[in-house]
């Protein structure tokens, strides 16, 4: 199966609020593409659209999967997510008065993955060793970065092929910020995912990322086709790198 997705020139917002302008990205079958930038720029609402939490004003959101066409803007989220999307959402979004297992069953609404609920569990199990040992255990009780493991592993229960992930580094000590982006392309490669991360952490972003792009008050100022394309930007080296 083969699968992509194409955004154009969208614009979205809140109200009179304009958040992107012109947006246009894409993403191919395998790839793991990397939307950087500062907190408030765009990065969360072009996600949202993504998902239809937030409906384009102007443009197209289109997921291609085995040469059939899906307009994302006229779809639920629940239909979104039936075709095969999930959403690792920016802090988590757990059911915190819910055990670590019961978070896990939710994650698995979707009908194609109900039938395959053992298999993905104990994939998640084994991807996250600690989420098995504390399965019983409130979610609102876990710490930041086993709250990470978990929203991370609820997405997978879902059996997606498009993994989206909004932010995973935020409010996360830097080792544990190292150890999820390292887990994210870990399991990106065992399940044969596809991957549109958010993220404003350069450093850590890259090292998974094939290629990228900069977005800056609502709109795409540089893509980089690939990862040395994106650390030689001027924009960079002035935000991220300090070197300009």
């Amino acid at each position: 199966m083969t699968l992509s997705l194409r955004i154009e020139n969208v614009d979205a917002g809140y109200g009179a609020v304009r958040a992107l302008h012109g947006v246009s990205i894409a993403v191919a079958q395998g790839e793991t593409v990397t939307l950087l930038g500062t907190n408030g720029n765009g990065k969360s609402t072009l996600l949202k659209c993504v998902m239809g939490m937030v409906r384009p004003t102007r443009g197209s959101v289109v997921l291609e999967i085995d040469g059939v066409q899906h307009d994302l803007t006229r779809l639920s989220t629940e239909e979104i997510v039936n075709l095969g999307i999930a959403l690792v959402p920016e802090g988590r979004r757990l059911f915190p008065k819910l055990t670590v297992e019961e978070n896990l069953l939710l994650g698995a609404y979707r009908p194609l993955a109900r039938s395959a609920i053992g298999r993905n569990t104990a994939f998640c199990y084994e991807a996250f060793p600690l989420l098995q040992e504390r399965r019983r255990q409130l979610a609102g009780s876990l710490s930041g970065g086993q709250q990470q493991m978990l929203a991370i592993a609820r997405a997978l229960m879902s059996s997606p092929r498009l993994l989206v992930v909004d932010e995973p580094s935020v409010g996360l000590a830097p080792i544990l910020v190292s150890h999820t982006i390292t887990k994210i392309k870990e399991l990106k490669e065992r399940q044969g995912l596809t991957v549109l991360m958010a993220e404003q952490n350069f450093h850590q972003a890259i090292r998974i990322a094939d290629r990228g792009y900069i977005i800056v008050h609502g709109e795409i100022v540089f893509e980089g086709r690939t990862v040395a394309e994106l650390e030689q930007n001027e924009l960079v080296k002035n935000y991220y790198l300090g070197t300009a």
